[in-house]
């Protein structure tokens, strides 16, 4: 199935039958990856005080399970500036478009003191001039270990906050990364980067998301896509998500 799509006076083509899930799946187990101090998610049948059990193989008609997880700890997902302001914001309500013409790029993480940053230098150069609504940041190395990774108290790699600054201004609104947050592991609560895509400070941008803990496969190569960034309903600051590339067949 060929879609023709026209934007910025320009027409693309894609094969909607070649999808690319860059998403990392949500499971009930100690491999599933982790960040922020929290355990790992459950998914147990629903129980009641007579021994029932909602499972089929325990003897049950249907499978009923409760799930519990935490969706900035248990894998990709979506925010919106919610995430860092006093006032409720859902990113449910906030994200009202779902696709969008976008960049893959990947950075090498360079060294900062005992840090590994993510800096404007290196997304200006990767992106050149090009303008996209969204960007997706691969980080090297590129292992499959970032499908299920424990991140708690790694101190992982994070975009310095000029960078994110930059993305801003370049009028990118929906930002990607493989990485579990913008920011700095333990940063004392300043989110800087956070804070800047999303210019708290200034004319908030309530439709622009952040999307963390997502997985591009080394086959993946760098250049232009159609993002369908598909969200779960929650009423929440964040929730899970399952990004969606397009490779773009002629431009």
């Amino acid at each position: 199935m060929i879609a023709s799509i026209q934007t910025n006076s320009k027409k693309y083509k894609i094969n909607l039958t070649k999808p690319i899930d860059i998403s990392i799946p949500l499971r009930a187990s100690h491999t599933n990856v982790t960040a922020w101090y929290v355990e790992p998610p459950k998914m147990e049948p629903v129980k009641d005080s007579e021994g029932f059990s909602a499972r089929v193989s325990e003897g049950a008609a249907f499978n009923f399970n409760n799930i519990s997880f935490n969706p900035h700890a248990h894998g990709t997902h979506t925010e919106c500036v919610g995430y860092v302001t006093h006032d409720f914001n859902s990113v449910n309500e906030s994200l009202k478009q779902f696709f969008f013409l976008a960049e893959v790029i990947t950075v090498a993480v360079e060294k900062l003191g005992d840090d590994l940053v993510i800096s404007k230098k290196q997304i200006q150069f990767a992106l050149g001039n090009k303008k996209r609504k969204a960007v997706i940041i691969r980080t090297i190395p590129n292992t499959i270990e970032k499908l299920n990774k424990q991140y708690s108290h790694t101190n992982p790699p994070y975009l310095l906050e000029d960078a994110a600054v930059y993305l801003r201004e370049k009028g990118v609104e929906h930002l990607l990364v493989d990485l579990p947050s913008l920011d700095k592991e333990k940063d004392e609560g300043e989110l800087l980067a956070h804070h800047a895509f999303w210019n708290t400070k200034g004319k908030v941008r309530k439709h622009a998301t952040i999307t963390e803990l997502i997985y591009v496969q080394n086959f993946i190569q760098d250049g232009t896509y159609f993002l369908n960034l598909q969200i779960a309903p929650f009423h929440n600051d964040a929730t899970p998500s399952k990004p969606i590339l397009y490779e773009v067949i002629t431009s």
